[in-house]
């Protein structure tokens, strides 16, 4: 079996060749020159198909909205998403409103062919029955004939739920199938589907902080061609895990220029989405602002191996207790 370093490392060769070009043109511009038009989005291809994404989309954990003000700004975030080029939405049943949040909205801006939407399915108690009774009605909150990826949520009903997503599958009712976690404890077991089970998609945590997935479900995926979700890239709202909470105060470091990396939420995405076997990072946004600053981060230059080992050492040098 082709080694963790040897398959990490063609990943990396396959990743500089599609590189793009700075944000930017020369500094020194005419007067009269209109500003130049951000670059576009970086985008990988979906290892089972060249179905080709906007790395970046928006996790949706907090898309249940208790005020008009709150809805109107979540609206703005699905709305700027598609029209910068980006289409990545990820939810669940168990995000309370979520799902039927995000249905209401796309219908109401008129971007849903512009959306890939990826929700999940459990099976309590290995119930066949309530993951299919789970299944029809993301179907009818996310008001969607067609659902882009279903994923089997924390792992939970796997035997059960992975024949009727397949028939799902044929039927081109779904058009992807994925698995999900985002506890190191599954992580093996994470492993073992992607080498066993044909999945286009898993789902994981892995940020600048929390490297785990890095030394057995990145490399596994890298080298069976599955893609890959990454939740969490800032480490989640809990203060003890949060990338934020341990940089308030501390200023980025100059090198990050090296990249066009322009704010500590750049550079953390940047980190995470030039990992070869990464396809999409899908970070909590609730406001325009996040939105505009976590594209900026999937434009421009990306990390090289050289520079995200920098990166890494930085990090443990100067943030890890």
């Amino acid at each position: 079996m082709t080694g963790r370093r040897e398959v990490l490392k063609a990943g990396f060769a396959a990743l500089a060749g599609t590189q793009l070009a700075s944000a930017w043109a020369a500094d020194k511009k005419k007067d009269d020159e209109p500003p130049p038009r951000p670059a576009p989005l970086m985008t990988k291809a979906v290892p089972s198909t060249g179905e080709r994404l906007a790395v970046v989309g928006v996790g949706t954990n907090n898309y249940s909205p208790t005020t008009p003000e709150e809805r109107a700004a979540r609206r703005e975030v699905l709305a700027g998403l598609t029209a910068a080029g980006a289409s990545v939405i990820d939810t669940a049943p168990s995000y309370r409103q979520a799902e039927e949040v995000i249905g209401d909205l796309l219908a109401d801006i008129g971007n849903r062919k512009q959306a890939f939407l990826a929700t999940k399915v459990s099976a309590p108690e290995g119930s066949l029955q309530r993951g299919v009774e789970m299944i029809e009605e993301s179907f009818r909150k996310l008001r969607t004939d067609v659902i882009d990826l279903i994923q089997i949520h924390s792992l939970n009903g796997i035997e059960v739920l992975f024949p009727h997503l397949t028939q799902l599958k044929e039927k081109c009712r779904v058009r992807y199938i994925g698995v999900t976690t985002s506890s190191g404890s599954q992580h093996q077991q994470l492993v073992a589907l992607i080498r066993n089970q044909p999945l286009d998609f898993v789902q994981v945590d892995y940020s600048l902080a929390n490297r785990e997935a890095d030394e057995t479900v990145l490399p596994a995926a890298l080298e069976k061609r599955v893609g890959v979700l990454v939740n969490l890239p800032f480490g989640g709202r809990n203060a003890n895990n949060n990338l934020f909470s341990r940089v308030a105060g501390r200023d980025l470091p100059d090198w990050a220029n090296a990249f066009d990396a322009r704010s500590w939420s750049q550079m953390f995405l940047k980190y995470v989405v030039s990992h070869p076997a990464v396809t999409v990072a899908i970070p909590g946004m609730t406001k325009l602002g996040h939105l505009e600053d976590n594209l900026a981060a999937v434009r421009g230059r990306m990390p090289d191996a050289m520079q995200r080992a920098r990166i890494e050492k930085f990090w443990d040098q100067n943030f890890e207790a």
